[in-house]
């Protein structure tokens, strides 16, 4: 949906929806950050990261929405006056190759005030081929451990989404036992340690988890990277 259904940003503030990284690194500035839910989408690692999170030669893999399911993140409301660059930030940073689809979707603030507010969320392009589906979690596990992009660790992309879900009192049982098979023993550590240098010492030693994620051709990019200009939040 375009800026043609009627909505103007202009006359109100715009909500955005984060379930991995943007809970603890929004990178744009917000006037509230409330604990919130959205129904009929799951959280889960099914996108092949080769920026990010990994390297072509070495992909990881990052969460994204997918159909069915609940998903408890934070929802972040921006002030009318910030949409436009706010949005240019989050098209730049969650649509480099158009993996993720800008989605609007009602999200039920859990703040005891009962309010449903209309958010925008990045959620997986199931025709794109750096969407990986639902991965054994022995793969997901051996992926992770052994990769490292712009963003940092792989694995630390998943400590910190775990200790953030703690925080908001929500218990993932398949991020759960994922982190089991990945490095319980990281889990366990202290917020002071330094988990980056830790889990990015991790990865010459993960030799042989080498996968290949299929290469975006020409035609690909073009109809992907279109996205960006069908935006279903328009900026003024």
């Amino acid at each position: 949906m375009a800026a043609s259904d009627g909505i103007d940003p202009g006359k109100r503030p715009l909500w955005i929806f984060g379930y991995g990284s943007l809970m603890w690194r929004p990178g744009f500035e917000f006037e509230e950050a409330v604990a919130g839910r959205v129904e009929g989408w799951r959280r889960g690692f099914y996108i092949y990261s080769t920026h990010h999170r990994g390297t072509h030669a070495r992909p990881g893999l990052v969460l994204a929405l997918d159909r069915g399911g609940t998903c408890t993140g934070i929802a972040f409301r921006v002030a009318t006056y910030r949409v436009a660059e706010t949005l240019a930030y989050l098209r730049e940073r969650e649509q480099i190759n158009g993996v993720y689809r800008e989605q609007r979707m009602a999200v039920r603030l859990d703040d005891g005030s009962h309010r449903h507010v209309e958010a925008i969320a990045y959620v997986a392009e199931r025709r794109h081929p750096s969407y990986a589906g639902r991965l054994p979690l022995s793969t997901q596990a051996r992926l992770i451990r052994a990769a490292a992009g712009v963003s940092g660790p792989n694995l630390h992309y998943l400590i910190n989404t775990l200790r953030h879900l703690d925080t908001l009192g929500v218990q993932e049982h398949e991020l759960s036992r994922l982190m089991a098979v990945a490095g319980p023993h990281l889990a366990r550590k202290a917020a002071g340690h330094d988990l980056h240098r830790t889990t990015r010492s991790l990865i010459p030693h993960c030799l042989a988890a080498r996968t290949k994620v299929p290469l975006m051709r020409k035609g690909d990019r073009r109809r992907f990277i279109h996205r960006m200009q069908m935006a279903v939040w328009t900026a003024p």
